[in-house]
């Protein structure tokens, strides 16, 4: 196993990026964590979310890799000594504030990962806060339609500003692609857009940044973990043994990555009678149970199958209203997310 010594050794080369000496000599290197195959970092830089950042991370990794590190986990804080940035966007406003980035992750498609997206953004919002949702499912982009979008984002000059639905900014892939049509990218060019969603859009002022990830554990998903090394995460499954089992793998790479799982919501938890008011378990139960052990977090909520009421004159086929049944568990997620990261 590589010693301490040797990882310094293998990091004095590279610099940080805004004080222009080594990470060593800049004592940037503030936590080394060593196992079987495995370094984890702390990494103390001049101003956090940015291209240099990206970049420093992609030169860290690529050393200890090329030294025979099989994985690297890596985190980064604001240097004491330097002032805070915007965590997202370029926005010149003279007041900057700390952003909670919130992944939206599960292990397979269909268990309803942006419904949950969709859905805690706009309780987030109802709740007072201001909200960025990016849709990074980048091959399976559904955002805009399932809020109701028609619009697309405004451009002044280099500027791109966000759609904003429901108190909720939103940008996604469907806004740059023609309708409905497929996206034959590969990884180099999928990363470069998630970076852009990041860096190239004026989000402004942000308390929370939400990102429906692409389900399970492929090059995008990877990609958003290693931008946002400090973002928490919710992971969706189902009630289906299958499903949560399934789902321990993102949860297992949000761990690997040094993620903060906020917990678990089990979508399609039972069917409720509105003549009855019995519930029915149509797939079953104790998926999220197991799930939850597993990862050692907690459910913050049960969804259960419904469909939102829809409305011509403020159509959104898929958001809550607040004073429904679905809309309040909805609420009463947003609650708890914001206590956990707040308290």
């Amino acid at each position: 196993m590589m010693s301490e010594e040797q990882v310094l050794e293998i990091l004095k080369p590279i610099q940080e990026p805004f004080l222009h000496k080594s990470i060593v000599d800049a004592d940037s290197v503030k936590e080394i964590r060593l196992k079987e195959n495995y370094v984890s970092l702390k990494i103390a830089i001049a101003q956090m979310n940015t291209p240099e950042q990206m970049q420093l991370q992609h030169e860290i990794v690529n050393a200890l890799k090329s030294a025979g590190v099989e994985s690297v986990g890596l985190r980064f804080e604001q240097r004491q000594d330097s002032p805070k940035q915007n965590p997202v966007g370029n926005s010149n406003t003279s007041t900057k504030k700390e952003t909670t980035f919130i992944s939206v992750a599960s292990g397979k498609g269909g268990v309803g990962k942006s419904t949950v997206s969709v859905n805690l953004a706009t309780s987030l919002a109802r709740e007072g806060k201001k909200v960025g949702l990016i849709d990074a499912d980048i091959y399976g982009f559904s955002v805009p339609d399932m809020m109701g979008i028609a619009e697309r984002p405004k451009v002044a000059g280099e500027q791109i500003f966000p759609v904003e639905r429901f108190g909720v900014k939103v940008i996604s892939m469907a806004f740059f692609v023609e309708e409905n049509a497929p996206v034959i990218w590969r990884g180099p060019m999928l990363g470069k857009m998630l970076t852009n969603f990041f860096n190239d859009i004026e989000w402004g002022d942000l308390d929370y940044m939400i990102l429906d990830l692409p389900p399970g554990t492929g090059d995008v998903a990877l990609d958003v973990h290693k931008m946002l090394p400090q973002s928490k995460e919710i992971i969706v499954t189902t009630p289906h043994p299958t499903a949560a089992f399934v789902a321990a793998r993102a949860g297992a790479m949000a761990l690997k990555t040094d993620h903060d799982i906020l917990g678990v919501v089990e979508n399609m938890a039972y069917f409720e009678s509105k003549k009855t008011g019995e519930k029915e378990y149509v797939f079953g139960q104790g998926g999220a149970d197991k799930l939850t052990e597993e990862l050692q977090t907690e459910v913050l909520g049960r969804i259960p199958l419904g469909q939102p009421e829809m409305r011509e004159d403020d159509f959104a086929p898929s958001v809550y209203l607040e004073d429904s049944q679905i809309g309040k568990i909805y609420g009463d997620i947003a609650k708890k997310v914001i206590e956990k990261v707040e308290q």
